[in-house]
């Protein structure tokens, strides 16, 4: 025992030089398969289009931290975040383990002689990989419960866009995959303890391996249950010789199938949060110049980053719990979209040669191809990307191909028409560009028009806020609060145009870029120091996509602005409102530009109890307006989401007002709450209403005051 050296592990202890000749040429054969496995893949992404990612030493950075922290995953569904870090970082300490072994054995001590498998170092080794094996079985168990007897909907690969006649809609390979994927793990993990056990009691007649099996706590404790039922050191040798190889066995298959295999995302999930765009959604691709059509059609117009990120879902259905269309029925689940993607592009992709140009077309009905019902469906609303544990893109990927049906004709004729609307007269509504601010008449006092004369802030209204009658009247309150407390404020009049948020998201690139730049040029020729806007979609578009344009505005929400001149005493309160209210993020402001707190903060200023609904903030439910749906008639019958969103309203037991900052939002609820039961309940408002109905105004408004 004074001889640390004797403390290790002899590899193929006992084995014949024919057995280990063999292993060893099993071992170089699932290799081989491995590589080849590599090869098809990276063959198939360098099919995709290229792209400049950059930023590679930080990307890498944060793809650790988000790897050691599993913060991605263990949002929303704590349980299985943390089962899988169980997995994660007991599958990483055994594979670490493995090469070190093999880093020892086959090359160091063959090239050089060094070794250092033994002692002290050896001991350590034994107990960290013990206690590695035990997380991974213990989170591979839970999870096997989670799908087994929870039963979770998300985890049901039901798809929403197909009929159980279409050649496509039954996926049982998915489940049988993910169930071949849990046994392997576990069966690796168990009969690697086993073969630990089998060993102890086969050597424990030497004090080297038994006086110190405690160093390998689980196996000690299953070597002496094996010695109470009788297993004598000859029949653990031979149990051991047996088991032995069907693990091994059993790891060199489940290596040679990873680039096959849903076990492909223990390379693909990684990269693909290395390659995360931070701006995904909220900034959409311009279309490059060389590029002939507006959007995707065929899987090989798809970056090859885009390709990776079919590879690295692991069908978790986080995203298809957190749709808003799929939540309403409609024939859209992300997490399908993505896989019919990877189906397309693994049977059109991965073959030596390229298909006709006519397969590789991913929008139809055959197998694998997304429907044009399907796409239409979605609200870009963010919430699958926001919640994707991999950042997979589904968003960007959607508003590509919607770019293709638009350029064919292929959308609904209500949407068509309105987007001429938009071309020809520069707003939703179809008014004069002159009627922009008719909405200021009625006010007591005249706004500035930016255009000649100097602001402190311009304010960009946006459409509904300057053609809409309900939302006219918020329109004019803010105008009223701003005047109240002394802001130098303007308007574009009628040099303002749709800023172009939702036609993008249609899929309408080239109006898109029109109306930006028209826009662009108008508030350049203007002398300011801020834009301000009360509408989300418009903030979104100029803070993140109008610098590609080249318009790098300062821009704030009108919520943001408010929050300070209260803050200031500014704007003086009356005593407080008492109402009990719940806020409605809205997605362009909350979950596209982490606008939640000023909204609450001016709640709470106004003396409101607040009762969040159980979806807000980044898990805030859609009402249904977004991605140019506003314009896009619902099927008859069908529940909306903004009535899903008043239904859940309504269980919050003595609600008075339901509060937005969004006037696509005060539109969209007004109207749900008129066919959802609970009118006469409480009621629909905008907060600007409740700010001006707390303020406290003078006959005279303030001197004007820099913000």
């Amino acid at each position: 025992m004074n001889d640390t050296t004797l403390v290790t592990r002899i590899l193929f202890q006992d084995f014949s030089s024919w057995s280990i000749t063999l292993f060893y040429l099993l071992g170089y054969t699932a290799i081989g398969i491995f590589a080849h496995g590599v090869y098809t893949q990276v063959r198939k992404y360098r099919r995709g289009r290229p792209l400049d990612i950059g930023a590679w030493r930080q990307r890498a950075v944060n793809m650790v931290q988000d790897m050691l922290t599993h913060r991605t995953l263990v949002r929303r569904d704590r349980k299985a975040g943390r089962a899988h870090a169980l997995i994660f970082f007991g599958f990483a300490l055994l594979f670490i383990g493995t090469a070190t072994i093999t880093l020892e054995y086959d090359i160091l001590q063959p090239l050089f002689g060094w070794r250092f498998w033994h002692g002290e170092f050896y001991l350590w080794f034994s107990l960290v990989l013990d206690l590695a094996g035990a997380g991974l079985i213990a989170g591979v168990l839970y999870m096997m419960y989670r799908r087994q007897w929870l039963r979770l909907p998300k985890l049901d690969y039901a798809r929403p866009d197909r009929s159980p006649e279409d050649p496509d809609y039954d996926r049982r390979d998915y489940r049988r995959e993910d169930w071949a994927f849990l046994w392997a793990l576990i069966l690796i993990g168990i009969t690697g303890f086993v073969l630990e056990a089998t060993r102890l009691v086969w050597l424990s007649g030497q004090p080297t391996v038994w006086d110190l099996r405690f160093w390998s706590p689980v196996g000690a404790v299953m070597a002496h249950a094996m010695q109470s039922v009788g297993l004598s050191p000859e029949g653990a040798g031979l149990v051991r010789s047996g088991l032995w190889w069907f693990h091994g066995l059993l790891a060199l298959t489940f290596i040679a199938l990873i680039p096959y295999s849903k076990i492909k995302h223990i390379v693909t999930a990684p990269t693909s949060l290395m390659l995360r765009d931070p701006l995904a959604g909220r900034r959409l691709p311009k279309v490059p110049e060389e590029q002939a059509s507006a959007g995707y059609q065929y899987i090989t117009d798809f970056k090859w980053k885009e390709l990776l990120h079919l590879d690295a879902c692991t069908k978790c259905g986080r995203c298809h719990e957190a749709c808003p269309a799929n939540a309403v029925g409609a024939p859209l689940s992300p997490r399908d979209v993505i896989l019919s993607l990877r189906e397309f592009a693994n049977h059109s992709l991965n073959a030596a040669t390229l298909p006709e140009k006519a397969e590789l077309d991913v929008h139809g009905k055959a197998p694998g191809q997304v429907f044009m019902e399907t796409l239409w469906s979605c609200r870009t609303c963010l919430a699958c990307v926001e919640i994707c544990p991999v950042a997979v893109e589904h968003v960007p990927i959607i508003v590509q191909m919607r770019r293709k049906l638009v350029e064919d004709g292929n959308m609904e004729p209500l949407l068509e028409k309105t987007l001429q609307t938009i071309h020809k007269t520069g707003n939703s509504f179809g008014e004069s560009k002159r009627k922009r601010a008719a909405w200021t008449k009625e006010l007591p006092f005249t706004i500035k028009d930016a255009r000649k004369e100097a602001v402190d802030m311009l304010w960009f209204v946006g459409d509904y806020a300057s053609f809409d009658p309900r939302n006219q009247k918020v329109t004019r309150a803010f105008a009223r609060l701003m005047q109240q407390a002394g802001v130098d404020f303007g308007l574009l009049f009628e040099g303002e145009m749709n800023a172009g948020n939702d036609v993008r998201r249609v899929g309408e690139e080239g109006l898109y870029e029109y109306l930006a730049t028209a826009n662009i040029t108008s508030i350049r020729d203007c002398e300011f120091k801020s834009v301000v806007t009360t509408d989300p979609h418009s903030y979104n578009t100029i803070r993140n996509e109008y610098p590609d344009f080249g318009g790098e505005f300062e821009i704030q929400h009108y919520t943001t602005v408010v929050r300070e001149l209260l803050l200031q005493g500014r704007l003086r309160l009356r005593k407080p409102l008492g109402y009990r209210v719940t806020f409605h993020d809205p997605c362009h402001l909350g979950r596209y530009n982490k606008g939640f707190d000023a909204p609450r903060d001016i709640l709470q200023m106004l003396g409101c109890e607040l009762v969040e609904m159980d979806r807000n903030r980044d898990n805030s439910f859609c009402c249904g307006a977004g991605g140019g749906r506003i314009w896009i008639p619902d099927a008859p019958g069908t529940e909306k989401p903004s009535q899903n969103r008043m239904h859940e309203a309504g269980r919050i037991e003595g609600l008075q007002v339901f509060v937005v900052s969004c006037p696509k939002d005060l539109t969209m609820f007004e109207d749900a709450l008129k066919t959802s039961g609970y009118e006469g309940k409480f009621v629909v408002r905008e907060l600007i209403e409740l700010i001006e109905e707390c303020v406290e105004y003078d006959e005279s408004p303030a001197l004007s005051v820099e913000v």
